[in-house]
């Protein structure tokens, strides 16, 4: 995986309402030009031996000695481990949401919020797959993973979908609950622990849609 640069964000939401409460990934302050650099080395020494051993395998110390800077630079850096899976995942994940917030129908803007509601879950799937192992030591914080930004903006999108679409009752409740269908864990148990098929749990997503949806 290469270090994950700093991206702009999207600037072109699925409505503008949407675009006032939906914050980024993984929003930080602008940071000076020597600490960028720091920044990106480390993330370099760290995306090199998530490629040779496997992200479960990657601690602190090593990415430490990776990067010929003492543990502790790590640690100021990131915070602790959980920190630096999701600064490894910030790339892919701005780039993951701009396709829902500004890409091309049918996920992103002048689809039909139904249309746009099975092909998040489509995409989201597919995205969650790819990065399985780092999504999943990101998440090991149990209270963490639900506060985030990244999953904030989530919520949101598949919140105002369904007040576009028309769905009554407690819409918030909803969202969480087709999102817990898009559960990290729970991917990872449905395709590496049942071997079930990546077109099943699609057609899975898109029969929810519709019966959340009444259609």
């Amino acid at each position: 995986m290469a270090p994950p640069p700093s991206l702009a964000p999207a600037e072109s939401p699925s409505t503008p309402a949407t675009r006032a409460l939906l914050p980024l990934a993984n929003d930080r302050p602008q940071e000076r030009a020597d600490a960028a650099r720091n920044r990106a080395r480390l993330l370099e020494a760290a995306s090199r031996l998530v490629a040779e051993h496997g992200a479960e395998h990657v601690t602190m110390e090593a990415v430490a000695a990776a990067a010929s800077v003492g543990k502790g630079t790590v640690f100021r850096r990131f915070g602790d481990r959980v920190g630096l899976m999701r600064a490894l995942l910030d790339h892919a994940e701005r780039e993951y949401q701009e396709t829902f917030l500004s890409g091309p129908p049918p996920l992103g803007p002048g689809a039909p919020a139904v249309r746009r509601l099975e092909a998040f879950g489509v995409a989201t799937l597919r995205h969650v797959t790819k990065y399985i192992d780092l999504y999943l030591e990101a998440e090991q914080c149990s209270t963490r993973r639900y506060t985030v930004p990244a999953r904030t903006v989530r919520v949101t999108h598949v919140t105002v979908l369904l007040q576009e679409a028309g769905v009554t009752g407690d819409v918030e409740l909803l969202a969480e609950t087709l999102l817990g269908y898009l559960d990290t864990a729970l991917i990872n148990y449905l395709r590496n622990e049942r071997a079930l098929p990546a077109e099943r749990l699609e057609a899975g997503w898109t029969e929810l849609v519709a019966r959340v949806t009444r259609r």
